[in-house]
């Protein structure tokens, strides 16, 4: 009997996403198409204002309202209600962000533990998994530290295990070195190749070539769409000697 193919990871057709109305009315996405196997690690590149990270919001379900068809692992999405797309966000979708949305007031277990509540498990499970995963990324030692005791290295990096800490299939990083110098990239993207080398789908925002060399995809977008999609084995390249010119204020190493 022969196996059955599973579905893409993601499938969208024709996917549009329009801010505004009227005469103001325009198109942040004019039409996506995408299809995204298991395990692969896709780097989304384009000019500012080009759709990118509006695309990754839809993709993990942080923006509705859209018009064409965004199908899961096979199921389409959306006939299903907020509430239930924020169940599947929790079990299946990670998020990397450049500006690491930790909560200040918060412990770093405390702060990976997040998550975990909003899936209803118990404090103390909570914090047990919280303090597994943080153990993966050497930072145990830095359990009870506040987030203003790390460095920008560190932070991202205590991201990266909230983002885990659900074992989801998909990791969305937007921008994920964006504030980081090229030391501290260099430790998060090999992170991320790793994880990639686990089985995890990755898709990552990028305005830095140097960083696509980790993908096996890279796609560049233009005025909403798909310009180029272009397919390529991933490579580990030595950190650069220098800093690697990013946007905004690098912080501190890790």
């Amino acid at each position: 009997m022969t196996e059955k193919t599973p579905p893409p990871v993601i499938e969208l057709t024709n996917l549009k996403k329009r801010f505004g109305i009227g005469d103001a009315a325009h198109y942040a996405l004019d039409g996506v198409d995408l299809t995204v196997k298991k395990g692969e690690f896709i780097a989304i590149m384009g000019p500012s204002g080009c759709g990118k990270t509006t695309l990754l919001n839809i993709l993990g379900l942080l923006d509705g309202q859209v018009e064409g068809s965004y199908k899961l692992n096979g199921q389409p999405l959306e006939s299903l209600s907020r509430r239930k797309q924020s169940h599947i966000r929790s079990e299946q979708i990670g998020f990397v962000f450049q500006s690491f949305n930790l909560i200040p007031r918060l412990t770093v277990l405390e702060n990976v533990a997040l998550p975990l509540l909003y899936k209803g498990d118990l404090k103390i499970k909570r914090l047990k998994k919280a303090s597994k995963m943080l153990k993966t990324f050497h930072l145990g030692e830095r359990e009870f530290y506040m987030p203003h005791q790390l460095s920008g290295g560190q932070v991202q990096r205590v991201a990266i295990a909230r983002a885990l800490v659900n074992e989801p299939s998909i990791i969305l990083a937007d921008e994920p070195t964006g504030n980081l110098d090229s030391n501290a990239s260099h430790i998060i993207m090999e992170e991320l190749s790793e994880l990639h080398k686990k089985g995890n789908t990755i898709i990552m925002v990028t305005h830095n070539p140097y960083l696509t060399t980790y993908a096996s995809r890279v796609i560049t977008m233009l005025d909403g769409k798909i310009d180029t999609d272009t397919f390529h084995l991933p490579s580990t390249p030595a950190p650069y000697s220098e800093k690697i010119p990013l946007n905004k204020t690098e912080s501190e190493g890790a």
